[in-house]
Order: structure tokens, then sequence, then C-alpha cells
């Protein structure tokens, strides 16, 4: 199958310990896929909240599709998830523990649909941070020495 991804969450990794990933689909209205298949679409401010029985992506930003008639899409609307019922129990009942959130990770396109990723997160403190980028810098180190031979 092919995958274009759309948009990535790059704070997502950096803020959170990523336990768990799930493929969501995205309820999305006719203006709102244009724009994401043009790749305009942000998750910066983005998260997941669900109250057990439904999940819905807020905060995620869809720029207004430029070549629309005067029916345009609010670009901060809230995105219902399309998940099995199991998987919104399972985030459900993870985000009841302390500490725990969803988290957008990436907007994909898989077969002509928009797909999100999302993932059940713990933050890292700012110790765990600091170890992230020095992981980071080392194995940009280590690539750079390799290229040099």
């Amino acid at each position: 199958m092919d995958v274009k991804v759309v948009s990535t969450n790059k704070k997502a990794r950096f803020e959170y310990f990523i336990e768990e990933t799930f493929e969501a689909g995205i309820a999305l209205k006719g203006t709102e896929i244009k724009s994401v298949r043009l790749g305009q679409i942000s998750l910066q401010e983005a998260y997941v909240r669900t109250d057990g029985q439904q999940a819905w992506l807020i905060g995620a930003h869809i720029a207004p599709y430029e070549h629309a008639s005067a029916s345009q899409h609010d670009p901060a609307r809230e995105k219902k998830l399309l998940l099995h019922k199991r998987e919104i129990k399972r985030l459900w009942d993870a985000v009841r523990i302390k500490g725990m959130t969803i988290v957008p990770i990436k907007v994909y396109l898989k077969a002509g649909r928009a797909k999100l990723e999302i993932g059940i997160a713990k933050g890292k403190k700012q110790y765990d941070k600091r170890e992230s980028i020095k992981e980071r810098d080392i194995a940009r180190e280590n690539s750079r020495r390799n290229a040099d031979y």
C-alpha cells in the first residue's frame, strides 16, 4: 500500500514516552480532505480526547481550502476519530491512569484515506528530555564520523 506522510508532530516523541500506537481514521468534510492532501494540517497544539464512547481530535488546524466556494470549513473544528470500540475502550482505560495522555503523532494518506497515528503517552521529565538530546547528538556525531571515512 502506498502511504504518504502529510504531517508529523515532531515534539510528540521529544515531549512524551510513546507506549502504544493506534491507527485511526479521521471524519473530514470535503474541503478539509482537500487541504490535508495538500499538506495544510498542523498537529502542533493537537491532542486527543475520549469519553469511552468516541474519540475526538482537538486543536489540529486544517487550513481553509483556497479553491472552495462560499462553503468553507472551520479550521479548528473538532474532528471525530474512527476507531473500533475495543480501541476506544483501551484508550479510555489508559488515560484514566495518572500521567497518561493520548497524543497525535502523524497524519498520512493510505489508499486515499486520511489516517492519524495516535499514541498512548507518558510525559517526560526535564532530565529525560536532556537525555534524549544527548542521544540525538551522539547519533548525529557518529553518522558524521562514518560519512568522513
